[in-house]
């Protein structure tokens, strides 16, 4: 019987060797963000260029520029090259979606779903897969390779469609967990060491610290967090600091979590669930973010259908969701996903944790949101959201800017309407209370 090394040799290709065995037409998957295979990409983007591929559906969430370099750069790219971001957008998708714009062109397509369901799409079949292409870590001594920065979707894709060719990167962190393929489960595999994307989150602003001092006063010792993107949950490491025994249950582990666990602020000693580990789907951040979760058995990364899963976030005690968003309305709605009746961004995990945070015995949810946008030009505090809801009134709880907190549980809409005016820019309170007793919202 084959060793381990002798089938990991004999899988072994060169990166358009690799991109030669995909179809001229069909779907193929990327993996998450920085588990993205820049050698695999590169190939393949050739190969199209020069009459390989006839047209190729690419699925993909949180595209970087790599990708984008790729796949998606010019119109004679995006003319076998399909562009189908789910549940999210970066600002290469929106710079996709403004040249489609102004060429009248139907170029990208969003496939809406909640974070938590997107390996379901691909185990059910909903979304059909001929490839998946993945970044992995280096392959240990039982045949394993690691998924590392990115879960997610990652081990659905790889599982479900019916080639697997990965990319071997050395930089590439080995991170526990349900975090594992093994090399019989792979179709073929390249090397190439380029550096890990490395993402670098912006500097918080004075809204951002004020925001999130008045998020960490709630936070209770031995709380579970889940903290966003964005610059509050940045600054609200820094308040967290003063804190005991937290735990992280995340989608996404970020440079101030490490930080807090470095600190032992966060060591998972009271979580019901994975007690002492510290659990995410997605680590983005600097390459000191990454040579922390390499090989550290508190780290574990598993699929987003477990980490974003409603019953198990539920089940923790204190679990504290912190998320941002675009506009909130009298009725308690948040829009995170559309800017001037266009995409921006897009669902995400946001709903799975705000509904989760709010059963969970002693869990808050938090929307935290700057009270202006443009330059102050603009309120965020809107009498309707734009398009449609993130999150539906129902589920939102505490809503918070720079001005104070309003909680939306047992409110009636005027009592939240009365409420979110009072955390609104000072400037747009009149025009809002006109505008709510125009509508009899109040």
């Amino acid at each position: 019987m084959p060793s381990c090394d002798d089938i990991y040799k004999s899988k072994l290709l060169s990166a358009d060797q690799a991109a030669a065995l995909l179809p001229e037409t069909g779907t193929l998957c990327l993996g998450y963000g920085t588990s993205q295979p820049p050698g695999l990409m590169s190939a393949l983007s050739q190969r199209g260029k020069h009459g390989g591929i006839k047209k190729l559906r690419v699925y993909y969430m949180h595209l970087y520029d790599t990708g984008y370099q790729a796949f998606f750069k010019d119109d004679s790219l995006l003319q076998v090259f399909e562009p189908v971001p789910i549940s999210g957008l970066t600002e290469f998708d929106r710079s996709i979606l403004k040249y489609g714009h102004e060429t009248g062109k139907k170029i990208i397509s969003v496939v809406p779903s909640n974070f938590s369901e997107v390996p379901r799409l691909f185990e059910d079949g909903s979304i059909p897969l001929d490839v998946c292409f993945l970044t992995v870590s280096p392959m240990d001594k039982g045949g394993y390779l690691s998924l590392g920065t990115s879960n997610a979707y990652n081990l659905a894709a790889a599982r479900c469609a019916k080639k697997l060719i990965v990319e071997v990167n050395k930089n590439m962190p080995r991170v526990f967990g349900e975090s594992f393929l093994h090399i019989s489960e792979i179709d073929a595999l390249v090397e190439n060491d380029s550096p890990i994307q490395e993402i670098a989150f912006r500097k918080p602003s004075e809204a951002d610290l004020r925001i999130s001092e008045y998020i960490a006063e709630m936070v209770p010792d031995g709380a579970t967090i889940q903290l966003g993107v964005g610059g509050v949950p940045n600054a609200l490491c820094e308040q967290l600091r003063s804190k005991h025994d937290l735990g992280v249950h995340s989608e996404l582990m970020c440079p101030g979590m490490v930080d807090l666990i470095r600190a032992g602020v966060i060591n998972g000693s009271k979580k019901e669930l994975n007690r002492g580990k510290h659990v995410y789907t997605l680590c983005m951040g600097t390459r000191n973010t990454y040579d922390f979760i390499n090989d550290n058995a508190s780290i574990e990364g598993y699929p987003v259908s477990y980490v974003n899963d409603f019953k198990v976030i539920s089940s923790f005690t204190n679990f504290i969701s912190v998320n941002s968003a675009v506009q909130v309305d009298f009725f308690g709605q948040v829009n995170a996903e559309f800017i001037r009746g266009r995409t921006f961004s897009g669902v995400g995990g946001q709903n799975d944790f705000v509904r989760g945070a709010v059963a969970s015995p002693g869990g808050k949810s938090f929307i935290a949101l700057n009270s202006t946008a443009c330059n102050g030009s603009v309120s965020r505090i809107v009498p309707c959201v734009d398009l449609a809801a993130t999150d539906l009134r129902m589920d939102t709880q505490y809503i918070v800017t720079e001005y104070g907190i309003a909680n939306m549980k047992g409110k009636t809409t005027r009592e939240r309407t009365e409420a979110l005016i009072k955390i609104a820019h000072p400037k747009f309170r009149d025009e809002l209370r006109k505008t709510a007793r125009d509508k009899l919202y109040v």
